[in-house]
């Protein structure tokens, strides 16, 4: 078998697609997934797949769209030379590839194929392209694919992409896996650094920081809490807070912290030094300081992550088990909504990933036993949040001293 050919191998291709695409540049709102069938070791007989190569591809989930699997959905403003037009709507599109390339045999790519499998994720997504060697596109592939509307991506043994097709950006209807990937590349989507403190007084007291006279740091460290970059990014993640023209402004459900303070205290700066009193406290925050627990759960049940966990603890409920594991529930939670269990739950390492999911994205549950599989941010700062707003009966864990088999995910209300 030729260089060329393992250079340009499907995962090759996919690799450096999306490099292209997804560079790793610090952007906002971006985030791409891979699917599972690529976390294999080797995917030419007798030919390693090399680590920097599933390192590229990393993160790995098996996410549905249209009539099957992509090879890749991702979220991200794409540069003008890979579209038709340079937006569509205020959110960045839904983008999903397949990718195509020589297998062990080297006789030929189907091309074809692989554009009307990414013409029917158009259902749901918002752009299409076929990626593969460029040397296999034909014009006959370029008619196709500009009448269904896909793009089509060219790659050279060099490894560089060329767009040869542009589609058009397109509407879509929303399903609970696209909009997994999408909350994922949005500003509460969850991360190593999403939450960093668990305890939601720290996110209310950034809102106040932030409208008060003062410069922001200061009083975050003087009243509320010493970690002060933590707290800020919380507070976005919660959705209190926003960045506009290089500013960063309250959002409407910070300014209601704003109004909630005046009304109870007259200035913010009253409201500010009330949060001394809260520092290093361990008491359930609803239950020490019912009107602020009040105002917290609020606004962590508007996080789009909670209301979720919470219709699944409802329903686990009603069907007997009222206070699952977190392997219950995240076992349960990967049954009906399978991208965003793993998305929310599950880190997104490449090693991690590749325990939890098989290569036809299936859960092994026996791995899920193990604490060290889990993102932080869920099942240690926001669980903790849910049980300071009055939402779960416990605290939450670090992972290196969780267990899981033991470790219970209860509504401390049940309806």
């Amino acid at each position: 078998m030729s260089s060329s050919a393992v250079s340009l191998s499907e995962p090759h291709v996919l690799a450096r697609t999306k490099e292209a695409l997804f560079p790793e540049d610090g952007a906002s709102d971006t985030y791409a997934v891979v699917d599972t069938q690529f976390a294999k070791n080797e995917w030419l007989s007798g030919q390693p797949l090399d680590q920097r190569i599933r390192d590229r591809l990393s993160p790995f989930n098996h996410v549905r769209l249209g009539g099957g699997y992509p090879d890749l959905v991702g979220v991200r403003n794409l540069d003008n030379d890979f579209l038709a037009v340079e937006r569509f709507g205020d959110e960045p599109p839904l983008i999903v590839i397949e990718a195509k390339g020589y297998d062990s045999k080297e006789d030929g790519v189907p091309t074809e194929k692989g554009i009307t499998q990414a013409y029917d994720r158009l259902a749901e997504a918002n752009v299409a392209y076929l990626a593969a060697p460029a040397k296999t596109i034909t014009q006959t592939d370029r008619t196709l694919a500009r009448e269904l509307n896909v793009g089509v991506l060219g790659v050279s043994e060099a490894g560089t992409v060329t767009p040869i097709e542009r589609p058009r950006v397109v509407g879509n209807r929303t399903t609970s896996d696209a909009t997994a990937i999408r909350f994922q590349a949005s500003a509460q989507g969850v991360a190593d650094k999403s939450f960093s403190l668990n305890h939601p007084k720290n996110y209310l007291g950034y809102a106040l920081s932030c409208y008060a006279d003062r410069e922001t740091a200061e009083l975050q460290a003087e009243h509320v809490v010493g970690e002060v970059d933590g707290s800020r990014q919380g507070a976005a993640f919660l959705g209190l807070i926003h960045e506009r023209n290089g500013r960063t402004e309250l959002t409407t459900l910070g300014q209601e912290v704003v109004r909630f303070a005046k009304s109870n205290y007259g200035t913010v700066e009253a409201a500010l030094r009330e949060f001394e009193n809260w520092k290093r406290s361990r008491k359930r925050f609803i239950d020490d300081e019912p009107l602020w627990g009040q105002l917290a759960r609020r606004i962590v049940y508007d996080y789009k992550a909670t209301t979720l966990l919470v219709s699944m603890l409802q329903e686990l409920h009603e069907i007997g088990n009222s206070r699952p594991t977190l392997v219950d529930l995240v076992t349960y939670l990967h049954g009906t909504h399978s991208t965003f269990a793993v998305e929310l739950f599950i880190k997104g390492d490449e090693d991690v990933r590749s325990r939890v999911l098989d290569e036809e994205g299936e859960l092994q549950t026996s791995e899920l036993a193990d604490g060290t599989v889990y993102h932080s941010p869920t099942v240690f700062q926001l669980k903790a949040m849910l049980y300071h707003a009055g939402i779960v009966t416990e605290r939450g864990k670090e992972p290196n001293k969780l267990d899981p088999t033991e470790d219970i995910w209860a509504l401390r209300e049940l309806v």
